[in-house]
């Protein structure tokens, strides 16, 4: 069999259009611009508003944009990987859901949930099932509606989320592109310092629960501050001098948008400048699986065939990973 890999050959994104700057923030908890701004570089984020509105809207819409875009009829996509903290619902996936939202009627699918590592467990997945050579079109989407399980009146943790989704395909190749690399860790001591109390089979809905409050999300920070700030930023390091590459031959890494103290972190350890950093956190806040798509569908037109990335990132779990994906064309 030919040395198959997999080349992302498109990549489409999507954010609602209700924007919650820093100043709206301001009616719900204690806190202003400047506190924001100085702690996490965000300005602003999108929210997901409507009455039966699921991740599943805006997964449809990121797909949707890609299939167009790379010129796929929706019946050619053999798989749909949705990575997601925020389904619509337990069951079904979220991912069946989208592919019939999308017409992928020959697809099958399933959701994954590695917390704000998804997204790379997801594309490394992905390649796999393209490195068989059975499967031909597979398309990994990234979405969450935050908004649905943040504390409005914790500052600490409300201000940092939003809502998006993005979508890249991914298509077998034997030429030197796509996914050359990667490296996915996690580790379960992280469970106490960042997950939702409630709501699974451990502690099932309650009134008690609900009124505990114990739906929402529960974090923290200083804690997964330093898991972070050191396992995102070794891993991409790992990934970078494995493959024996120097600085000025990576075009840009590719950090999961939590915090920009720890994309400088991350881009420190791997010795690049700020201007080889996608940085668009400060539009969007944290989107959890959806920030490295969101990336790269904001800097596309700025990436060339053949240029050397390095994605990143950390999650709830805890989980980290570093991918490096060699880019597979020209801006359209």
């Amino acid at each position: 069999m030919e040395n198959l890999k997999a080349a992302v050959t498109g990549v489409h994104g999507y954010v609602p259009d209700f924007v919650m700057d820093n100043n709206e923030w301001a009616k719900y908890v204690d806190t202003n611009d400047e506190w924001i701004v100085s702690r996490t570089g965000i300005k602003e984020r999108r929210f997901l508003k409507g009455e039966d509105q699921g991740s599943s809207v805006m997964g449809i819409e990121a797909v949707k944009g890609l299939l167009e875009k790379t010129g796929t009829k929706p019946e050619e996509v053999d798989l749909v990987i949705c990575c997601t903290v925020t389904p619509d619902m337990f069951f079904p996936a979220t991912a069946n859901i989208i592919a019939h939202g999308v017409g992928a009627t020959n697809a099958f699918g399933y959701d994954m949930n590695a917390a704000c590592s998804g997204f790379l467990y997801g594309i490394v997945t992905g390649s796999q099932f393209i490195e068989t050579g059975k499967y031909k079109k597979v398309v990994v989407v990234g979405a969450d509606k935050m908004s649905s399980i943040i504390d409005f009146k914790d500052r600490t943790t409300c201000v940092l989320f939003g809502d998006g989704a993005a979508a890249v395909m991914l298509e077998p190749t034997t030429e030197d592109y796509g996914i050359m690399d990667s490296e996915l860790q996690s580790n379960g001591i992280g469970e106490p310092y960042l997950h939702m109390k409630a709501g699974g089979s451990r502690r099932p809905p309650s009134h008690a629960t609900i009124d505990a409050n114990e739906h929402v999300i529960y974090q923290e920070g200083s804690t997964v501050f330093k898991f972070a700030v050191t396992k995102m930023a070794d891993v991409a390091a790992q990934v970078v001098e494995r493959n024996e590459l120097a600085p000025e031959e990576i075009a840009y890494l590719v950090p999961h948008q939590a915090n920009l103290r720890i994309i400088d972190a991350t881009r420190r350890r791997v010795g690049l400048p700020e201007e080889k950093v996608m940085i668009n956190i400060s539009k969007y806040g944290n989107t959890t699986n959806a920030t490295i798509p969101l990336c790269l569908w904001d800097f596309e037109s700025k990436l060339k065939k053949g240029d050397n990335l390095i994605l990143a990132a950390f999650g709830g779990g805890f989980t980290w990973g570093a991918v490096y994906l060699k880019w597979a064309y020209d801006p359209k």
